[in-house]
């Protein structure tokens, strides 16, 4: 009998270097090379000329007062200054902490007091919400709060301008900075990202240049980047998707970074694609689906793509299909992780079948462990056996940020991280994610896999995308609920949804609930917000736990 555990073997080091000193090693070396295109501020920067940027402002910093260990926390949407100022904190030390653009005053309020963030680098505005507003509402309630930075050139009451911050730099030396930069040690802590909000309160994920390096660098290595490659990235720098597997993968290969916009918009993609011939496309598989329903996706010319990674939720098979086809990508591989592990365990290579790409996540990343254990007893359960998923080795975070408790139930004494998804490992090492812990349905006795209902109602060519949660049931304990996106144009009922099912699938396995919508409840990252689907079902049929209607 073979026990689900690997370990990723690599011929390949690990990179022994902070971000800054990577950062000075890529200029050194490709420094005429693009780095950064940011399409919608018009702004093109080279690795000679985005390094000098990050040095004024990491100066800059310096000159305000920022300490090794400082927090310093970025408030915005994707922009030229978000990369330098990634670049910017990890020379001078301090610790980067990823405030989601979409957070509004409460969660602002939370992230900011529970860091401890004594400097903020905030946008003005994003979408319909006033960040400046929103700040002076704020801010007199935080008391380690000492100095916001807002983009732009125009003043605003109680903070400087980016301006501003580069001008203060030129009041500190060049060998200041060296200094700083010479104390510093890759197993420094240099990010707090907190979690995605599918689950409920948020927790700081407290990562070091090693760990978010290191990933970056492997996640590159195996969609095989060079300089030549052009990553498009419509995924967000404050989620581990843009600052890790984006802007580390691209600066540990001396590649480039193309924001097509501020935020996701399918045309913004498509013309940047076509007009920066971008060999890389990032995004979570509903921004792939908008892409190709796109009106003018036949208008672009998009076949400069070779690769990408498809990430964040299940890829239906027909999906992945059309991506390899019709966008031109037949080196597109998923990434599976989470932003505790830095983020990517799990990836597919680049001449894995379809079939591989879709129905798992790929084989472990290299100096990784992984293993799959029977949750109750913590044993590594044989392969082809489902049980909890767990990875070791130097992508494992630190910890959770002043959560010692938080840390210890993720993290036990062997630094296993108990990733809380649910697995099997096949016989050839391949990995494939069956749920979660907690979106496993247990109906009569039975465990149902959400996913597994997913990917067969994927198949249904009136179906768009599906999402299916589990609503509390007398009888059974747990009942299937399906909510439904249907294909624009399309119509449909629920019986013809079941009958569908019928004898494709076990009985106990159909829905007994399908309700039809327009739209999922997201995460800015693209995630889809389960427990809030189940909260709306719950609500509508007057169930609560533990009792039917």
């Amino acid at each position: 009998m073979t026990h689900s555990y690997l370990h990723g073997l690599s011929y390949t080091p690990l990179l022994g270097e902070t971000i800054g000193a990577c950062l000075d090693r890529i200029a050194a070396t490709c420094g005429d090379r693009d780095a950064l295109i940011s399409r919608h501020q018009g702004l093109r920067y080279t690795y000679r000329e985005l390094h000098h940027e990050v040095e004024r402002i990491a100066r800059g910093l310096l000159a305000l007062g920022v300490e090794p260990a400082d927090r310093v926390g970025i408030w915005s949407p994707n922009c030229a200054e978000w990369l330098i100022a990634q670049y910017a904190l990890a020379k001078a030390g301090a610790i980067m902490v990823n405030i989601n653009p979409a957070y509004r005053l409460r969660e602002l309020e939370y992230a900011l007091q529970q860091s401890g963030i004594s400097v903020l680098i905030a946008a003005r505005r994003f979408r319909n919400a006033d960040y400046v507003a929103m700040l002076k509402g704020v801010a007199p309630k935080l008391q380690s709060l000492r100095t916001i930075i807002y983009l732009g050139s125009d003043r605003e009451e109680g903070g400087i301008t980016w301006r501003e911050l580069e001008l203060r730099g030129e009041s500190v030396s060049e060998s200041h900075l060296r200094e700083r930069e010479s104390a510093l040690q890759f197993d420094d802590a240099v990010n707090i990202q907190y979690t995605s909000g599918t689950t409920g309160s948020p927790k700081g994920a407290t990562l070091s240049h090693h760990n978010i390096l290191n990933n970056g660098f492997f996640t590159g290595e195996r969609l095989r980047y060079t300089t030549d490659d052009r990553i498009c990235l419509p995924v967000p720098f404050y989620h581990c998707f843009g600052c890790v597997m984006g802007s580390l993968a691209a600066l540990t290969h001396g590649s480039a970074i193309v924001l097509p916009a501020e935020s996701f918009d399918a045309e913004a993609c498509l013309q940047a694609v076509q007009d920066e011939r971008c060999t890389s496309l990032y995004g979570v598989p509903t921004m792939f689906i908008a892409q190709l329903e796109h009106p003018a996706f036949s208008r672009y010319r998009i076949d400069s793509l070779r690769t990408g990674i498809m990430a964040g939720a299940p890829c239906p098979i027909e999906v992945m299909r059309q991506v390899i086809e019709r966008m031109h990508m037949p080196e597109v591989t998923i990434a599976y992780g989470m932003t505790e592990t830095s983020p990517v365990s799990f990836q597919s290579s680049p001449d894995d079948p379809v079939e591989a790409r879709v129905t798992t996540v790929g084989t472990v990343h290299p100096n990784i462990e992984c293993k799959i254990v029977d949750p109750p007893t913590g044993v590594a359960v044989p392969r082809g056996q489902p049980g909890e998923l767990c990875t070791r080795g130097y992508s494992v975070m630190l910890g959770y940020w002043n959560d010692p408790d938080a840390t210890a139930q993720a993290i036990d004494a062997a630094r296993w991280m108990h990733t809380g998804d649910l697995a099997i490992m096949r016989d050839d090492g391949y990995v494939k994610i069956v749920g979660r812990l907690k979106d496993m349905i247990i109906r009569g006795g039975e465990n149902i896999y959400p996913r597994e209902i997913e990917e067969f109602l994927h198949t249904h060519p009136k179906i768009s995308d599906v999402q299916v949660v589990g609503v509390p049931d007398t009888k059974y304990g747990e009942e299937i609920c399906a909510w439904i996106r249907l294909r624009e144009g399309e119509t449909a009922t629920a019986d013809e949804i079941r009958d569908s099912c019928r004898t494709q699938i076990a009985t106990y396995k159909i829905p007994r609930y399908i309700r039809f919508t327009t739209e999922f409840p997201m995460t800015v990252t693209g995630k889809v917000q389960k427990f809030r689907l189940r909260e709306q079902i719950i609500q509508e049929l007057g169930l609560r736990e533990g009792k039917d209607r």
